[in-house]
């Protein structure tokens, strides 16, 4: 029987990342803009399985979410950062995080909708089994996605948990 390998020796690589970003997590300052929490809304996400293609002899498969934000706050938003944290479902294990730049310093105003925003894992699932056999194997592990924003110097916050879904993705 193959063997189907989370690359857990990198788990260390994003348990640090994510130390280093909650030490960059300053107060919040005031500002004119709308509070991201109640101003950004995820109006739509599509997830799956990014196929990295060989690497080490191997087939890799790796989490990917792609997904868009609107405004639904009464004035216009700028210089937000997105990240999304990927888990193992039912586990602390990080299975990678991606930062995202998002919206510039033009802002995303009033009722307008983000071009796609997508966030992919380096880590994921390797086997020499053919993909889609690699995401029915019983030792394949469901990965959620924790979407993250800040703006400016503010706190990061949740904008909620969206678990990937069982396709591939190659584009």
């Amino acid at each position: 029987m193959t063997t189907l390998i989370y690359n857990a020796s990198m788990r260390h690589v994003a348990s640090i990342a994510l130390l280093a970003l909650a030490t960059l997590l300053p107060a919040a300052c005031g500002s004119n803009e709308p509070d991201v929490k109640a101003a950004l809304q995820v109006t739509e996400d599509v997830s799956g399985w990014y196929d990295m293609g060989i690497v080490n002899g191997q087939n890799k498969l790796v989490p990917e979410i792609a997904f868009r934000v609107k405004n639904t706050a009464d004035r216009a938003i700028t210089n937000t950062s997105f990240n999304v944290v990927f888990k193992v479902v039912n586990d602390q294990q990080v299975l990678g995080s991606s930062y995202l730049a998002g919206i510039d310093s033009k802002g995303l105003a009033p009722g307008q909708v983000s071009a796609d925003i997508v966030g992919r894992s380096e880590l994921g699932y390797t086997s020499p089994e053919a993909r889609v056999q690699m995401l029915q194997h019983s030792q394949f592990r469901d990965v959620e996605a924790e979407i993250f924003a800040k703006h400016a110097s503010a706190n990061w916050v949740s904008l909620g948990k969206y678990t990937i879904k069982r396709q591939l993705i190659t584009q």
